[in-house]
């Protein structure tokens, strides 16, 4: 590996032969493309997934190679709004197994994907058990940036209906990337339980699985209200997360 760079597509081959030998952790980052309300981009979920990437891997130099990227995810609730484009759930696994599968050939073992969008949860967990079951010598690891900002989020996060595009997400793109918000543009949007339909309400207040459209439930595809949020808030998620997945690096590669 160079000097300078962690990115596997700026190394040359020797250099990528070096860090299999190394026994090396490989970072894919994983978002969507879909609207992200009036004032943030498409790509908002792999902005902050590569920005995490970029973090642990310069926390831990030498140890740490960052693959491609996996840029668009499962997003068809978002469909109705402009702009999304989104992959079918079996179409998401075989493009990550493919990723997984070309790295594990040169050598690779330790593979970490982070994911900014949460819709690609449910297949993530399906691709680990996919390689559970026909390739264990692969130590596959996957996590959402939003799990691990939770403990933050929670004290943050002061409208009763709150997420997509919301306080949270909002304020880690105003430190990660403020030049893409348009702060003029950021308004609420569904903020409170009786703004829901009653199956939506409901299901908000049970905690089960329910799978909607986005345009059914806010208008403006936002989920919460992002003018409460600060950049200072975002550093805060930010550096939370940076250091609850060093930590756990750390101790992957030592184990």
């Amino acid at each position: 590996m160079t000097d300078t760079s962690y990115r596997l597509g700026e190394l040359t081959t020797d250099d990528a032969a070096a860090s299999v030998a190394r026994g090396d952790v490989v970072i894919l980052p994983a978002g969507a493309f879909e609207q992200h309300g009036p004032a943030m981009p498409m790509a908002t979920d792999l902005i902050r997934a590569e920005d995490m990437a970029d973090r642990v891997a310069a926390a831990l130099p030498g140890r740490v190679v960052i693959g491609p990227s996996l840029p668009v995810g499962v997003s068809p609730h978002h469909l109705g709004f402009a702009g999304t484009v989104t992959l079918r759930p079996a179409t998401f696994l075989t493009v990550a197994r493919e990723y997984v599968d070309s790295l594990a050939q040169h050598g690779w073992r330790r593979i970490l994907v982070i994911t900014g969008h949460a819709g690609n949860n449910a297949t993530l967990g399906a691709l680990a058990q996919d390689l559970l079951h026909d390739r264990p010598d692969i130590e596959f690891v996957w996590t959402a940036i939003a799990s691990l900002a939770a403990p933050v989020t929670a004290k943050m996060d002061r409208a009763e209906v709150t997420g997509h595009c919301g306080e949270s997400e909002t304020a880690q793109m105003l430190h990660v990337a403020p030049h893409l918000v348009h702060a003029d543009r950021l308004v609420p949007g569904t903020t409170a339980l009786d703004q829901l339909d009653p199956l939506s309400r409901q299901a908000r207040r049970t905690a089960p699985s329910l799978a909607r459209r986005y345009d059914q439930l806010s208008a403006n595809g936002v989920l919460g209200d992002p003018t409460t949020a600060t950049a200072d808030q975002g550093r805060a998620i930010v550096d939370a997360v940076t250091t609850a997945l060093v930590d756990y690096v750390q101790e992957w590669l030592a184990a």
